[in-house]
């Protein structure tokens, strides 16, 4: 059967691109992990040559999605674990869900997506230190989701934009990435002066958000 020559044109391409291959999620997903692998020492000790492992990395993680990110924690009984985040943008969450699903079985790593829950820590940020002893909140939900408050100490409108990030740090530390995004709708800071006989220290918030959805 004779093929006409563009047709055979458009076939020779399809083809080479299945030869070739990396073009396809999968693929994308599949070669980050083979690097991951491939560099699992360097990894792992990351101390020794931080920016560089780093910054290689990071290439290898956008090739997946230019919205991912990672977390390290610290080794622990000889393990690290290692976080996929979409860094709060809620679009880039399916490429996180992707990339998990297909992440090998490592020894030495623990595999997570979306940044997890931890106990409240004081943090510094842009030069503003708030200790998470002295915030406060008040919760409501609003249909599927929850409004809160986060009074701050010494929060102005001045520095609002610095106060409303280590808001949002707070909650991300508090909830986890996935709730914050999925089940917090709006979100407002104001100064601890404010703070109403309902307000609850900020290190509740967890038990409040779950007993709110029902989740045990």
């Amino acid at each position: 059967m004779l093929i006409p020559p563009l047709k055979k044109t458009l076939m020779i391409g399809l083809s080479l691109l299945t030869v070739l291959g990396g073009r396809s999620p999968k693929n994308r997903e599949q070669n980050f992990w083979n690097w991951f692998t491939n560099h699992e020492d360097s990894l792992f000790h990351f101390e020794n040559d931080q920016e560089r492992v780093f910054g290689e990395l990071t290439v290898e993680l956008r090739k997946v999605n230019p919205d991912l990110v990672f977390e390290f924690s610290s080794i622990e009984n000889g393990r690290r674990d290692f976080t996929i985040s979409a860094g709060g943008i809620k679009s880039a969450f399916p490429a996180v869900e992707a990339l998990y699903a297909v992440a090998p079985k490592l020894p030495r790593w623990k595999f997570f997506k979306f940044r997890q829950r931890h106990e409240p820590a004081n943090l510094s940020y842009n030069g503003v230190t708030v200790s998470v002893d002295k915030v406060k909140f008040d919760l409501k939900r609003t249909g599927e989701k929850a409004d809160i408050t986060i009074f701050l100490p010494e929060y102005s409108k001045a520095q609002e934009e610095t106060y409303m990030g280590i808001a949002f740090l707070l909650l991300d530390q508090s909830l986890g990435e996935y709730d914050v995004e999925t089940r917090i709708g709006f979100v407002d800071v104001k100064n601890i002066s404010e703070v109403s006989s309902d307000s609850q220290p900020f290190v509740s918030l967890p038990k409040t958000f779950d007993a709110i959805f029902v989740r045990h």
